[in-house]
């Protein structure tokens, strides 16, 4: 038999995603921005700008090296100790993404024989993260979304045969970037608490846009500074670039070391640290900016039929790829940037629209949006009916 050609093999991959409608390419920035997750509209602020040409001025434009060898700079220690003093934790860790982060804190934190338990709903980053623990021998445990029945059952069968000195992890999202809801954090840290279990939670939507500073979920719902592992971004509602780990000093300590993906990346360049600190200052000094994106989002909620979440995330069920696509395509023709996300970013039969709002729209924008979306919606449903 003549084995497959490399060329023939990613021409049928590629043949059969446009078959599915899940056919990808990279598109620029066009129209009204209701897709991305700059919450508070600091992206462009100038004030960002300038903070992070101070910082190239002072320390460069690259770090140069990992933070282990010569890649730290006054920013790096400075970024940290302001985080840790937001997010109420006795210290904190840089990363350079999202990804990276729960990627490769996970496999950090548990390996053989014993477990993390993961929400079916969480982040493409948590998954991998978990899939590294597992080919390094620890137990994955996914439970239904949101379902801490469910967790409590699987970590207590779990715990059964684990050996005494097994270290359960518990992972979620605390803000689901898909569908705008939120994880109940007093709940979880009660359930991992009585279950000896350490908890992460993502607070990548959350960071900046939640709480009475903007700290994020674990404020508003009166667990700051309790939660073992805080990871969040810095590229999202904050403007910048990177992520972090919020933790003590030990769990810092033990990622510092261990945390392939800390170890062997060049760091964060000064310019986006400078950047990152003037984004927290400004979400810290400026509510306002917090409360529009989230009354916007409420707003879109309420006209659409959903019920309020706290959060910034909107999203449009669909249901088939090739029509969410084509009502996306729709609305970005009248003006306004709206992605079509499909599986394998959410399940299989769930496509749909994410809208975002943010500090930078107005009411009439949102109100123009809704008018835009309605039709859309009742436009599709009309062709849909006609097959």
């Amino acid at each position: 038999m003549i084995p497959l050609s490399w060329q023939d093999r990613f021409l049928q991959q590629a043949d059969r995603r446009r078959q599915l409608g899940r056919d990808r390419a990279i598109h620029p920035a066009t129209g009204l921005d209701v897709c991305s997750n700059d919450y508070l509209g600091l992206r462009r602020d100038p004030r960002l700008a300038e903070a992070a040409g101070a910082a190239a001025r002072a320390h460069g434009t690259g770090a140069g090296a990992a933070r282990l060898l010569r890649g730290t700079c006054p920013l790096h220690d400075e970024l940290e100790a302001t985080l840790a003093q937001w997010k109420g934790t006795a210290a904190c860790l840089l990363f350079n993404t999202g990804y990276q982060a729960n990627a490769t804190l996970i496999p950090a934190l548990v390996g053989a024989g014993d477990a993390v338990f993961s929400d079916a709903l969480n982040h493409a980053s948590l998954v991998d993260g978990c899939r590294m623990a597992r080919a390094g021998g620890a137990h994955v445990g996914i439970y239904g979304h949101l379902d801490l029945a469910d967790l409590e059952a699987k970590l207590s069968a779990w715990r059964v045969a684990a050996p005494s000195a097994a270290l359960a992890l518990v992972a979620t999202d605390a803000v689901f970037s898909m569908d705008g809801d939120v994880a109940n954090l007093p709940a979880l840290l009660d359930l991992c608490e009585r279950n000896a279990a350490l908890l992460l939670i993502d607070e990548a939507h959350a960071t900046g846009l939640l709480g009475a500073d903007g700290a994020g979920l674990a404020q508003q719902q009166g667990v700051h500074g309790r939660i073992p592992l805080v990871m969040g971004t810095l590229g999202k509602a904050l403007g910048s670039f990177g992520a972090f780990v919020c933790c003590d000093a030990l769990l810092r300590d033990h990622l510092l070391n261990t945390s392939r993906g800390f170890i062997f990346s060049t760091a964060l360049p000064p310019p986006v640290l400078g950047a990152a600190l003037e984004g927290i200052r400004l979400a810290r000094a400026e509510p306002w900016r917090r409360e529009r994106a989230l009354a916007l989002a409420d707003r879109l909620r309420d006209a659409l039929g959903q019920p309020s979440q706290p959060s910034a995330i909107v999203p449009i069920p669909v249901g088939a790829d090739a029509e969410a696509v084509l009502l996306a395509e729709t609305l970005q023709a009248l003006g306004y940037d709206v992605r079509a996300v499909r599986p394998p970013t959410v399940p299989e039969g769930s496509a749909r629209l994410r809208i975002t709002t943010s500090a930078h729209l107005d009411n009439g924008q949102v109100e123009s949006l809704i008018l835009a979306l309605q039709e859309a919606i009742r436009a599709g449903a009309g062709i849909h009916s006609q097959r």
